[in-house]
């Protein structure tokens, strides 16, 4: 990389004198443990930043998914309470591509980045400038972005990733985003999202810096020696706390408080104690004490690019288009609600006091969305009838082919002239078997058709591509992916013909090629 390729030569507005002869960074001071899907961003002084895509299974830019974020537990519940919230992509991929994401950078930002972005000549890079950069207030960290965007815009636009024609920009990140990110993503099943930290298969000390002479013995680590979270992510908890977009705000059970008070910093830190490292891990850092600015050697930053939101006059109405039939049904369904909003739509429109024509569109839009709530909870019953499906399926699989196995073995031992000896036990052990396949089968059978009597065709097929996509991301169950598709297939067969064929669908499942 050359300074000639990316234009170097800045406006001394952004502050920036730039020594020619400086050599660029090894790829050990950016990025310490290289991954084939690393997306890489350049720097001033002919550094780097590198980021990791953090997918989400939506498509459109109006959907979103949920997650529940926090953790429960009367100690900090005002503060970290499971609440159930959103979370969407900025960029979309390649045309067919069923999801959107975010990038959120791979490492804590170093000292030798934020020297890059700060100082008035460029750092030379070195192992120590590797650890991360802490004693920045809130207020510096978003002036370190702000030169960042318009660096890269200036020297390197072309690198940049764009959604809908709109250039990405870089920020803090929000606490669901960073949340997400920390827990593992679609990287990690239900249950380990759900869980304290991220699986740590090799144990926490292995993954994150600590208080205590077995970790961090209460010194900053340099960025990247741990092994990263499922996503790929380094010293998500521990190391140095993240500073957050947003300000704090107390829970209050299933929703925030009203008052937003000062900065959110996540994750812990160095001096944070084992027991206490988890994803829920929240507290609030003033932007300002007597001194002025707060900076706390214990506090770093990461950051992550994301898109604006209306991005073209195109996208507005596309946004638009989909906003207006929140909540009032769907070609997939038709429902007493999406007559009532109608007709309260209608009845709005003919009434001439203004009093009353507030209170109808009031209700109105509360009807919306209580309706678009009980949608979203029924496609996730579906996204987990469908993961019930094609599990099922497997251990359709596996127990069909043991029957098969102990089938062909008793055939060869017990139906000929010379029985074996062990016949009597091989009998009950395939008659045991083949019984609990028969309940195996049955309850799979009845599984498939509750699904689909009660969901019907079109809301069953609009969430096979978004489950697919669940399992694509998470490496952990990739293997199920042929078989939510036959699983699929069995229940299509079902809803188009509404014939129970349990036979057929156990053979479907034994023949699974993966």
């Amino acid at each position: 990389m050359s300074y000639k390729r990316f234009g170097l030569l800045l406006p001394l507005s952004l502050g920036y004198v730039l020594d020619a002869s400086a050599a660029g960074w090894e790829e050990k001071y950016y990025n310490p443990m290289p991954e084939a899907s690393d997306v890489v961003l350049p720097m001033p002084c002919e550094g780097s930043m590198v980021f990791r895509k953090v997918f989400i299974p939506v498509a459109g830019p109006l959907d979103d998914y949920p997650i529940n974020i926090g953790q429960d537990g009367a100690e900090y519940g005002y503060v970290e309470q499971t609440r159930p919230t959103f979370i969407a992509g900025s960029f979309t991929g390649a045309k067919n591509d069923k999801s959107r994401y975010y990038l959120m950078a791979k490492y804590e930002m170093s000292q030798l980045q934020y020297a890059a972005l700060t100082e008035a000549t460029c750092p030379t890079a070195a192992t120590k400038m590797r650890l991360p950069q802490t004693a920045v207030s809130w207020v510096q960290a978003i002036e370190a972005a702000d030169k960042y965007n318009l660096w890269l815009r200036k020297n390197a636009a072309g690198k940049l990733p764009k959604e809908d024609g709109a250039q990405g920009f870089l920020r803090l990140p929000t606490e669901v985003e960073w949340e997400f990110a920390a827990r593992g993503g679609l990287e990690v099943g239900a249950a380990e999202f759900r869980d304290t930290h991220y699986p740590m298969p090799e144990g926490i000390n292995a993954y994150e810096w600590f208080a205590g002479a077995q970790s961090s013995n209460g010194t900053v680590q340099l960025t990247g020696l741990q092994k990263p979270n499922p996503l790929g992510l380094h010293d998500m908890l521990g190391n140095v706390d993240e500073m957050m977009f947003e300000p704090f705000r107390l829970n209050k059970l299933d929703r925030q408080h009203g008052q937003a008070g000062g900065y959110v910093v996540r994750g812990g830190n160095y001096l944070t104690a084992q027991a206490d490292l988890r994803t829920a891990l929240r507290k609030e850092e003033p932007y300002y004490n007597a001194e002025g600015q707060v900076k706390n050697k214990t506090t770093g930053l990461r950051l992550v690019m994301v898109s604006p939101t209306l991005t073209s006059r195109e996208r507005v109405a596309s946004i638009e288009s989909s906003w207006k039939k929140l909540g009032t049904g769907s070609k997939e369904t038709e429902s007493a609600d999406k007559g009532t909003v109608q007709s309260l739509n209608n009845l709005a429109s003919g009434v001439e006091d203004k009093a009353l024509k507030e209170k109808l569109q009031a209700l109105e839009n509360q009807l919306r969305a209580s309706n678009q709530q009980q949608e979203e909870t029924r496609d996730q019953a579906i996204r987990a009838s469908l993961n019930l499906g094609a599990f099922l399926c497997t251990k359709m699989l596996d127990d069909g082919q043991y029957v098969d196995f102990l089938q062909k073995n008793y055939k060869l031992n017990c139906e000929s002239a010379d029985k074996d000896a062990s016949c009597d036990m091989r009998k009950t052990k395939l008659d045991e078997q083949k019984d609990r396949l028969h309940k195996l089968s049955r309850y799979y059978a009845s599984s498939l058709v509750e699904s689909a009597t009660l969901y019907g065709q079109p809301l069953l097929e609009t969430q096979v591509p978004v489950m697919e996509e669940i399992i694509t991301r998470n490496k952990q169950l990739q293997d199920l992916k042929p078989y939510l598709r036959t699983h699929w297939a069995n229940q299509k067969a079902f809803l188009q013909k509404q014939k129970i064929d349990t036979e057929a669908w156990l053979t479907s499942c034994k023949t699974v090629s993966q």
